[in-house]
């Protein structure tokens, strides 16, 4: 007796809803996503095994280069424009409504204060042209940081009620002595407290 031969069915899967599926979700993280921007000072951090995240509001990040080149970030535009503007106050350099507004866009800089007008006509894409910028000066003669770090603490405990978070970024290859200048100017200011931004590296290094 012959057997019966059962007839094989397609295992074939319609896969339209899935591939609809994917589409919108990587639609929905590019639209969502937010491009990094370039760095005007970067710096090879030294390794760590730490892993404490620093805070997105109330910091601010000093980064020390090579050649001692010092930059300073503002986290959040409202406490950049009241900066800029408490500093324009003390130093009657004037800057206008609009100046102050650009400088409330940028994240990142590292000119004397006399300089950062024309800093500030740039386009966002010329600003980070290697030697543009030659660091905010932070000597015993002439310490500018040391009026931005004092503008800022003031800008952000008035809007935000809150003491500012500070954070060094030094370059691996840079002196100790240059990274001493800018704790001594924190520490000169009652800043006693403040992280250091490191690279991940294995606990086995």
């Amino acid at each position: 007796m012959s057997k019966v031969k059962m007839s094989k069915k397609a295992t074939s899967i319609d896969m339209t809803a899935m591939c609809d599926v994917a589409f919108l979700l990587l639609t929905f993280f590019i639209l969502t996503a937010t491009a990094k921007q370039p760095e005007p000072l970067p710096v090879d951090t030294p390794a760590s095994t730490v892993q404490t995240k620093l805070p997105e509001t109330d910091l601010a990040i000093i980064t020390v280069g090579q050649k001692g080149k010092v930059f300073l970030g503002i986290k959040g535009t409202d406490v950049r424009k009241r900066t800029l503007e408490l500093l324009s106050e003390k130093t009657k350099i004037g800057f206008t409504k609009e100046e102050i507004l650009k400088f409330s866009l940028v994240d990142d800089f590292g000119v004397p204060l006399n300089e950062l007008r024309g800093l500030l006509t740039l386009k966002a894409a010329d600003r980070n042209q290697e030697g543009l910028q030659k660091g905010i000066p932070h000597d015993s003669i002439d310490n500018q940081l040391k009026e931005w770090v004092l503008a800022a603490r003031s800008a952000n405990a008035e809007l935000h009620e809150k003491q500012l978070n500070f954070a060094i970024k030094g370059d691996a290859k840079e002196e100790y002595p240059e990274i001493k200048k800018v704790m001594d100017i924190l520490q000169d200011q009652g800043v006693n407290k403040f992280n250091l931004v490191t690279g991940l590296r294995s606990k086995d290094f």
